[in-house]
């Protein structure tokens, strides 16, 4: 059976690699180490599609490394012990070209598969390299996060896509025989949402489906074949990220039938409950905040329940928290706060602490003024004293606005009986 184009065309070398510039391009991160040959142990975290596997296999390829590879999706402890074991037999601690085990989708490990990996990695045995759509902060146990530099790919842009395509066309023997004029390309890129694997599988849905070997791809021809073949829901392409949005969108509205209908539409597609309880987590800080600082409990607290019961029950605790966050009061304020207080720090560098805030822990510092003239809040009326807390140069700075709500309008009224007209509450 004919390998799909995608597998086909897979790139072999580094110069045949496209995108992910600030990784391999010409002072990419991964580019000195590669060329040195001198590979840690990396976890590639990117959506779908952006050429992880093939990174890896050039990775080993180019280090002139024996490659093993296992899928976290029908491998277990057995067959990570297994491989390990070969690996060892064709590596080793005091040589460079210790083996490279890849594992993909290694967010699906589950923890003792992950801890089987920890000796081999710890010791030299191989030089591990992780494949995840997931963030490996929250899937990847910490103590092998610990042993792995993490390194992002991003989706593949316009250019990247229309590459790709032009190289299948150039390089695919199959194609190579046909006169193909890509004339229109917008739907292609559409459909792919940024995943060259699905871009390249459409691009030969189109060409198979076609008659002779003339092929003219325009939008209209794309979309009368392959909307056919399009599902419901693809938990790993353009949907995954288009019905997430419009779920946290909801709940950001304020539409519990919408979250509701969303929330139906993931679970149906099998999309992972964790990956959905994790979003909402992260809505009850960003839209919801200190208008109803419950919401951040309620979501916590669904997170870990989907993680400890699982399908299908657990669909009934994410509808829950989502009717929930749908109807709750929603403010924003403590999000705006952090990006403008990044945004300074940016901008102003490493301002100096204000003497009277900063720790006199050695006689000398109490010598140089350190903590002179901090007032201790508990001394004074109301537990509170007037002091400055910012560095010179932005004092007086606000970076927290409270939200229009009953909860931080009392916020905002006792801001300002402290602070009178400093931050201008």
């Amino acid at each position: 059976m004919e390998a799909p184009l995608a597998e086909r065309i897979r790139p072999q070398q580094l110069s045949e690699y496209i995108s992910q510039l600030h990784l391999v391009g010409l002072n990419g991160s991964l580019t000195h180490q590669i060329s040195r040959g001198i590979i840690p142990s990396l976890i590639l975290w990117g959506p779908p599609g952006t050429g992880k596997t093939t990174l890896a296999q050039i990775i080993a390829h180019e280090s002139k490394r024996p490659f093993y590879e296992l899928s976290a999706i029908n491998s277990g402890v057995k067959e990570v012990r297994d491989v390990i074991e070969k690996a060892k037999q064709s590596g080793g601690l005091f040589t460079t070209k210790n083996p490279i085990l890849f594992i993909d989708e290694i967010h699906r490990f589950s923890k003792s598969q992950q801890d089987s990996l920890l000796a081999a990695v710890e010791k030299g045995w191989v030089t591990l390299i992780g494949a995840t759509t997931e963030n490996p902060s929250f899937e990847v146990i910490p103590a092998l996060l610990s042993r792995c530099q993490v390194y992002v790919l991003e989706a593949f842009s316009r250019e990247d896509l229309e590459a790709l395509l032009h190289r299948a066309m150039a390089k695919d023997e199959v194609l190579k025989q046909k006169n193909i004029e890509l004339k229109e390309t917008e739907a292609l890129l559409r459909l792919s949402g940024g995943d060259g694997r699905k871009l390249l599988n459409v691009f030969e849905l189109v060409v198979n489906a076609s008659e002779g070997d003339d092929i003219v791809i325009t939008n209209e021809r794309v979309m009368q074949l392959a909307q056919k073949n399009t599902v419901l829901y693809d938990k790993t392409g353009e949907q995954h990220y288009d019905i997430i949005s419009a779920f946290i969108k909801s709940m950001r509205g304020s539409d519990p039938n919408g979250a509701v209908y969303w929330l139906a539409r993931m679970i149906e597609g099998g999309e992972d409950l964790k990956f959905i309880a994790r979003r909402m987590l992260i809505l009850a800080s960003e839209d919801i905040g200190n208008a109803n600082p419950t919401a951040l409990i309620m979501a916590n607290n669904t997170f870990q329940a989907v993680s400890t019961i699982g399908y299908p029950e657990s669909r009934i605790v994410l509808s829950q928290c989502a009717v929930y966050l749908a109807t709750s009061p929603k403010s924003n304020a403590s999000y705006m706060a952090i990006g403008k207080a990044q945004q300074v720090v940016r901008q102003t560098g490493d301002l100096p602490v204000p003497l009277h805030l900063r720790n006199a822990p050695t006689k000398l510092m109490k010598e140089l003024g350190y903590g002179d003239e901090y007032k201790y809040a508990h001394d004074y009326n109301n537990n509170f004293a007037d002091q400055e807390f910012l560095p010179d140069d932005i004092s007086g700075t606000k970076f927290y606005d409270p939200g229009q709500n009953s909860r931080e309008n009392s916020t905002r009224e006792f801001l300002k009986n402290r602070w009178r007209d400093k931050y201008g509450y």
